[in-house]
């Protein structure tokens, strides 16, 4: 008996065409979450340049077909997995003729143009869901669609500036810091993906697109989460605690006999557990440090007396007395640490992906004809998602998506060409 072949699972947004105007990150962050849920999606790129973090760096990914040539960036890498590359010139009426096409046939656009800058070339919302009344047309912007300050440019670093983040992050004594990673982008694209999935399921009803307005602003104030609700209870600015928890304590980084180690005790038991463990049990007994509001009422003093306890003993002999007891603490890691971090490997977080250009790197970590990323971080117990595919060179996907797609002939192509426009 000959049984049925295996199906293997579709992803989540199999069948959904996605045309990625956007460039730099919380956009095509966005649209790589996309790809991870198995959307299409068609980056829309620059002839000859392409995305402008195709040249930040160093690092770039060693190119083995010509080492003398520079590969694709670290950070270009970071956020394109999964895409399509297409170069198109719509600064051009046969360009912006092109990406009216494309739009025709895509569930979604996204873009990050300065207010405005798109529908001066026939390609806004109102002209193309006139095209295509399905199209879901998401624009990200520094500041939004309205407002005083919506025809301003925005950069992630200036949100957490603008946006509160940096008042509350650093050293109490030390100039406001920003966040190491562009976390307001990263923030706007997943709010990006969920706002245009939720467009998604509207769309069944209503058989509608509709235009999403994101901006990095409104998203980093957001995301302050419980710093600005304290703020909007109290009215008072909530001060700079470093590694401290406004809240919690002890709740931050302690200096142990050989590093440092976090301890993230969240409630009065988790502290009598760690006094006991650290022999100090008449600190939990002591009314001043009983109960965490008790304890942030005296986190001046009680905390260098908790410093003085971690300096007795090594970070991992610490981790390995609390962490029994259901005390939270944990090292803090440099990315090499991650390397050999068990529960990376165990979840596959770390992957080594087919790229057509990479190259060996000198430890051996990474061989000929790969590159390694970071999984998706979505599992679903049915559907599969797409996080194999490298992040597309300049242009691999031109000619195949105008062929495939428009159905472009080769006297098109070769005219586009001549012109500049692809």
């Amino acid at each position: 008996m000959t049984l049925p072949p295996i199906t293997p699972p579709k992803a989540p947004l199999h069948g959904i065409r996605v045309l990625d105007l956007s460039r730099v990150l919380a956009g095509p962050w966005a649209g790589q979450t996309l790809a991870d849920l198995g959307a299409e999606v068609i980056k829309v790129e620059r002839p000859g340049t392409g995305d402008d973090t195709r040249a930040w760096g160093p690092p770039f990914l060693p190119d083995a077909q010509n080492p003398a040539h520079r590969g694709e960036s670290a950070y270009y890498l970071a956020a394109n997995r999964g895409k399509k590359s297409i170069t198109i010139d719509f600064a051009k009426p046969a360009g912006q003729a092109l990406i009216q096409r494309l739009a025709a046939q895509s569930d979604i656009l996204l873009e990050n143009f300065k207010l405005g800058g798109l529908a001066k070339l026939g390609l806004g919302f109102a002209q193309l869901h006139a095209l295509n009344p399905r199209l879901i047309y998401a624009s990200i912007t520094g500041f939004g669609q309205t407002g005083p300050y919506a025809a301003r440019a925005g950069y992630d670093f200036l949100m957490q500036g603008m946006g509160g983040l940096m008042s509350l992050t650093g050293e109490p004594t030390g100039e406001p810091m920003k966040v190491g990673v562009a976390v307001t982008d990263v923030f706007t694209g997943m709010y990006t993906t969920t706002a245009i999935l939720a467009a998604l399921h509207e769309r069944h009803s209503s058989g509608l697109g509709q235009h999403i307005d994101i901006a990095l602003f409104d998203v980093q104030i957001a995301t302050l989460a419980n710093q600005i609700s304290s703020y909007l209870v109290s009215g008072a600015q909530p001060p700079r605690h470093g590694n401290a928890h406004p809240s919690i304590v002890p709740y931050q980084v302690f200096k142990t006999a050989d590093g440092y180690a976090i301890l993230a005790i969240g409630n009065d038991e988790q502290f009598r557990r760690f006094c006991a463990i650290a022999d100090a049990s008449e600190l939990a007994q002591n009314p001043a440090y009983a109960s965490n509001p008790a304890r942030v009422q005296h986190r001046d003093i009680l905390v260098p007396l908790l410093q003085a306890i971690m300096q007795t003993r090594s970070t991992a002999v610490w981790i390995s007395q609390l962490e029994p007891a259901s005390v939270p603490c944990g090292p803090i890691n440099q990315l090499p640490d991650l390397d050999t971090n068990e529960q990376i490997a165990a979840r596959g977080i770390f992957k080594t992906i087919p790229h057509p250009s990479g190259g060996t790197l000198p430890n051996g970590t990474m061989p000929g004809g790969t590159m390694r990323t970071v999984a998706s971080p979505m599992r679903f117990s049915r559907s599969a998602t797409h996080d194999n595919t490298a992040p597309p060179q300049l242009g691999q996907h031109t000619r195949d998506i105008l062929i495939n797609t428009l159905n472009a002939t080769e006297t098109e192509l070769a005219a586009w060409q001549h012109d500049g426009i692809i």
